[in-house]
């Protein structure tokens, strides 16, 4: 049983690419291990060139490949695209550049591209791994270097973002304490509503992974950004529809919250 942090993905945008160009910049269906590390490496302040470096100044000097990740999706959101553009009616030579350093001549100065995201989307997290390296983790997160963002600069997390900075198993309580943020309410008589989750590890031994995303961050620097395959397993549980959060999840979530927060003796 290892000890871990739980985290709420939620907002009014989410965008987390996977395989996305400048022209289309694609999103996943739930946060990617990528963009999660980056949340946390902004959150300490670190550059970009260092976001990936070990921590030499916590015990076992860990990193990033310790820590473990499972999804729980409460809420899949509604996927949402932006007709985007860049560099439209400036004139000559104060617009976009080509990749030779000249300028785009004027009829082709405006570049279009299609950005995807989330609307709507709750997603809950379990994060496991070295505990120093979690409670650093949870320390930042709580007074951020940089703001947090689901994916993406735009896309602004609601409150509460960190449920739990220390709990034992939290994959657990994923399925039988944190509350859900269900888009419908449950059905009058419903006593259980199906759950996706995304995990990586197998749900049993030998199962094979549901599929391999391109999420695990090998260099985040600009001109050298590239990741690594990653192997994810995807279950749909039960859960009890006494975890649903109500139509203000935000109460119910400060309420537990507050009463799983030990009170300090003076």
């Amino acid at each position: 049983m290892s000890r871990g942090l739980v985290l709420r993905a939620a907002g009014l945008l989410q965008s987390y690419g996977e395989a996305g160009t400048f022209h289309h910049r694609d999103t996943t269906t739930f946060p990617t291990r990528s963009a999660l590390i980056g949340m946390f490496a902004a959150a300490q302040g670190r550059t970009a060139e260092h976001a990936l470096d070990p921590y030499p100044e916590l015990p076992g000097t860990p990193s990033h490949r310790d820590l473990a990740l499972t999804i729980r999706v409460d809420c899949p959101g509604t996927p949402y695209r932006d007709w985007h553009t860049t560099g439209g009616g400036r004139p000559h030579r104060q617009g976009l550049h080509t990749s030779d350093g000249k300028y785009r001549t004027q009829n082709r100065s405006t570049h279009i591209s299609q950005r995807d995201y989330l609307t709507g989307a709750v997603f809950t997290i379990a994060v496991q791994g070295p505990a120093p390296l979690l409670a650093h983790i949870a320390t930042t997160l709580t007074t951020p270097r940089f703001s947090p963002y689901l994916g993406r600069r735009v896309c602004l997390p609601d409150e509460p973002l960190l449920i739990h900075t220390d709990i034992p198993d939290p994959e657990t309580a994923l399925r039988d304490r944190v509350p859900l943020s269900l888009a419908h309410p449950p059905r009058p008589g419903q006593t259980h509503v199906p759950i996706d989750f995304w995990a990586e590890h197998p749900p049993h031994p030998g199962t094979p992974p549901d599929r391999e995303t391109p999420s695990e961050p090998a260099d985040f620097t600009h001109t050298r950004r590239h990741h690594l395959l990653r192997p994810l397993w995807r279950t749909t549980e039960p859960l009890p529809t006494t975890l649903y959060a109500g139509p203000r999840p935000i109460d119910t979530l400060t309420d537990y919250i507050l009463k799983d927060t030990p009170c300090r003796q003076p």
